[in-house]
């Protein structure tokens, strides 16, 4: 087991942050179905991701899920994105 730096605590409240970013993104989706849905793919995406210890992963899959954010729901703006 690696030892957690301070980078992966700082990494960990970036994730934190895009994850309440996209949950809130998606309550602009207007059909509760696929709101739903969005939402069982974000808690899905993070938790598949959660045990992650490699710092350049870990800050490749942050910036993939802001991509991704952007990509998805777009009508959010955010100076963190």
């Amino acid at each position: 087991m690696q030892e957690l730096t301070l980078k992966h605590f700082i990494l960990k409240q970036r994730a934190l942050d895009l994850y309440r970013q996209a949950i809130r993104a998606s309550r602009h989706i207007p059909n509760s179905t696929t709101r739903r849905e969005t939402v069982q793919w974000i808690r899905a995406e993070f938790e598949r991701n959660r045990c992650l210890t490699d710092l350049t992963v870990i800050e490749d899959k942050i910036a993939s899920g802001r991509r991704e954010l952007r990509q998805f729901l777009p009508f959010i703006s955010s100076p963190h994105l």
